[in-house]
C-alpha cells in the first residue's frame, strides 16, 4: 500500500494527473480515478445521512457501509488489489433481507422524497448507482474485481429499501408517485 498523506497540498496534481495507491500516476480524468470519487462521494452523502435521526441499527450498518466503502475505494486505487471482502456483500443481502421483511409490497412506484432522512437515502442510493455505472465501464478496460460493481449494486438496493424504513418511522409512508393509471384505479373504486 503507498504512503499515507502527510501532506494535502503535495502539488503533485497541478499537471491534471493523479497518483494511484500502487504509486502510479493516472490523469484526473481516467475511468478509475471517477470511479474513486463516485465511491467518495458516496461515503460522503452517508456520512451527511448519519446526522439525522434513525434507529440504532440502521446508524451501525451504515457505519460499517462507510468503513467497507473506504476498503472499496482503497481497491480501486491499488489495481490488483483485494480490500473489499465477500463478507461485506454478504451484510448487504442480510440488512436487506432483514428490512424488506418489514415493509409492504409496493403496488406502484414511489417518489424520492418524504423525510429529510429518506430522501437523503435517495441521494446515496442515486450516487450508489452512477459508481456502479462507472465500476462496470473501468471493468470494460481495466482488470477490477467482481466485488466492488456487486457490492455497490446491492449497497443501491439497501439505500432504496432504507429510505423506505426511514419514512416510516413516526408513522410516515412512501411518497407514491401519481400514475395515471393509480388515478383511473381511484376513480373505478
Amino acid at each position: 500500500m503507498g504512503n499515507r498523506l502527510t501532506q494535502i497540498a503535495t502539488r503533485t496534481g497541478d499537471d491534471g494527473s493523479t497518483g494511484l495507491g500502487d504509486t502510479t500516476r493516472v490523469p484526473k480524468n481516467h475511468l478509475r480515478v471517477a470511479a474513486m470519487g463516485d465511491v467518495d462521494e458516496l461515503n460522503s452523502h452517508i456520512g451527511l445521512l448519519l446526522c439525522e435521526s434513525m434507529p440504532d441499527a440502521v446508524r451501525e450498518l451504515l457505519v460499517d457501509v462507510q468503513h467497507q466503502l473506504f476498503n472499496l475505494g482503497g481497491e480501486l486505487s491499488m489495481p490488483g488489489y483485494t480490500l473489499l471482502k465477500p463478507e461485506a456483500l454478504l451484510q448487504l443481502d442480510n440488512a436487506l433481507a432483514e428490512h424488506n421483511a418489514t415493509l409492504p409490497r409496493l403496488a406502484e412506484f414511489i417518489l424520492p422524497a418524504g423525510t429529510r432522512a429518506a430522501s437523503q437515502a435517495h441521494v446515496c442510493r442515486t450516487v450508489a448507482r452512477r459508481a456502479e455505472r462507472v465500476v462496470v465501464a473501468l471493468g470494460a478496460t481495466d482488470a477490477v474485481n467482481d466485488t466492488p460493481r456487486r457490492y455497490l449494486n446491492r449497497l443501491s438496493d439497501l439505500m432504496f429499501v432504507l429510505a423506505r424504513v426511514l419514512n416510516r418511522i413516526d408513522g410516515g409512508d412512501d411518497v407514491y408517485w401519481k400514475s395515471e393509471r393509480m388515478a383511473r384505479q381511484q376513480q373505478e373504486s
